[in-house]
């Protein structure tokens, strides 16, 4: 009996669903925020980042993004008339993982997106309060960015980070 309740007692341990680490994190927004939502959530890896830079008399702000997810482009977030685009491309397993930049007096002035391969891309001017994003796990890329946008200009940026699992190409014969 003693050998059968182990063995029961074995089988029902090997049942009970193991958790895996949580490799998700979020780098709270940066800017004040005013405006409606915005989230580049899409399915895929990120595979270009274009920004938009309004070279506004005042100082540049950033007036809109867009991201690129497996080749197909987000709608856009903001606006991109009046401005300069920035856009960067990335390589196969190439991904984000650091944003910064600077915002100030309701706008986010400047951002700065790193590869893991060491590339950079830079929009904006470096004026206003500092934020640098970054994973808290190894292993772990920019996988979307949300915020708000007022119409007129980015207002706020937070970035989201996972490990990115590609989806199987195997077929069943």
């Amino acid at each position: 009996m003693l050998c059968l309740f182990v063995v029961l007692s074995a089988l029902c341990a090997m049942a009970v669903p193991i958790p895996l680490p949580d490799f998700y994190s979020y780098s709270s927004a940066a800017g004040d925020g005013s405006g409606t939502e915005y989230s580049t959530a899409h399915v895929g890896r990120i595979t270009g980042i274009r920004v938009y830079e309004y070279p506004y008399y005042y100082g540049n702000y950033i007036n809109g993004i867009q991201l690129s997810y497996d080749g197909n482009w987000t709608e856009l977030v903001g606006v991109s008339y009046y401005g300069n685009d920035e856009e960067m491309l990335l390589f196969k397993n190439e991904y984000i993982v650091q944003v910064s930049g600077k915002y100030y007096n309701g706008y986010v002035n400047e951002l700065m997106f790193v590869s893991n391969l060491g590339r950079s891309m830079k929009v904006g001017q470096p004026s206003g309060f500092s934020f640098n994003f970054y994973p808290t796990h190894d292993g772990s890329e920019l996988r979307f960015i949300s915020g708000r946008q007022n119409g007129w200009a980015i207002t706020s940026i937070g970035a989201h980070w996972a490990v990115y699992y590609p989806k199987s190409n195997t077929t069943s014969s």
